[in-house]
C-alpha cells in the first residue's frame, strides 16, 4: 500500500468514527437517560439527574417522538410521575413531533386526573393539534361528557374552530339542540366578552 493510500484510508477512518459516534453518544445522552429513567419509573436516577444545579432536564424530548416526560407519564395514566415532573418545573405546553400535547394526549385517553393536574399547572385549555383540534373538540368526538365538563370549568372555549371551520359547540349541535353534549357546553361554558371563533391551530 503506497503512502497515498494509507493517508486516505487513514481519513475515510476517521470519518466513519466521527459519523458514528454522535449515534451512540445520542443513546447514552441525558435526555435519553432521564426519559429513560421516567419510562422505568427510576425515580433514584431522575431525582439525581433533575438535582443537577441549573439542569432543565426535567424538558427534554424524544428525539424521534418530540415526547416530554409528561406524555410518558401521561400515556400510562400515572398520576404520581405526572404530578412530580409537574412539582419539578415540567412544561405542560410543549407538544411532540404530532402537535400533541400532554393535555390533548390526556383528554383522548379519558384521563380526568391528568386534565385537572395539567391545567392546574398552567396547561393551555385550548391549545391544538395538527388538525386544529383543541381537547375540548376531541372530548365532544369522544362523547366524554365528564372530560368536558373538566374542560369547560377549567375555560375551554366551545366556539373555537378546528381546521375545517368547526367548533366543540358545533360538533355538539349534529346531535341536535337537545342533545346531551350541547347541554353540557351550555351549562359549563365560561363567558369571555369579545371571544370570537379561531380560524386554524394556534400557535405552540
Amino acid at each position: 500500500m503506497t503512502n497515498g493510500m494509507r493517508k486516505l484510508a487513514t481519513v475515510l477512518l476517521g470519518a466513519m468514527i466521527f459519523v458514528s459516534v454522535p449515534a451512540g453518544a445520542q443513546m447514552y445522552s441525558d435526555g435519553y437517560t432521564f426519559l429513560k429513567a421516567v419510562k422505568d419509573k427510576d425515580g433514584d436516577t431522575a431525582m439525581k439527574m433533575l438535582d443537577q444545579p441549573g439542569s432543565t432536564i426535567v424538558n427534554a424530548r424524544d428525539i424521534t417522538s418530540g415526547e416530554t416526560g409528561l406524555h410518558i407519564a401521561v400515556s400510562r395514566r400515572d398520576a404520581t410521575w405526572l404530578t412530580f415532573l409537574l412539582g419539578k418545573g415540567a412544561n405542560p405546553n410543549i407538544s411532540d413531533k404530532r402537535g400533541v400535547s400532554p393535555l390533548m394526549l390526556a383528554t383522548q385517553l379519558g384521563f380526568s386526573e391528568g386534565v385537572q393536574a395539567l391545567a392546574a399547572r398552567g396547561a393551555r385549555i385550548d391549545v391544538t393539534n395538527d388538525a386544529g383540534e383543541t381537547p375540548l373538540i376531541s372530548a365532544v368526538h369522544r362523547r366524554d361528557i365528564a372530560m368536558m365538563r373538566i374542560l369547560l370549568q377549567a375555560g375551554a372555549n366551545p366556539d373555537r374552530n378546528d381546521n375545517s371551520g368547526r367548533s366543540a359547540r358545533d360538533y355538539a349541535q349534529l346531535d341536535g339542540s337537545s342533545s346531551a353534549l350541547l347541554g353540557e357546553i351550555e351549562r359549563n361554558a365560561k363567558a369571555n366578552a369579545g371571544n370570537q371563533p379561531v380560524y386554524g391551530p394556534a400557535a405552540r
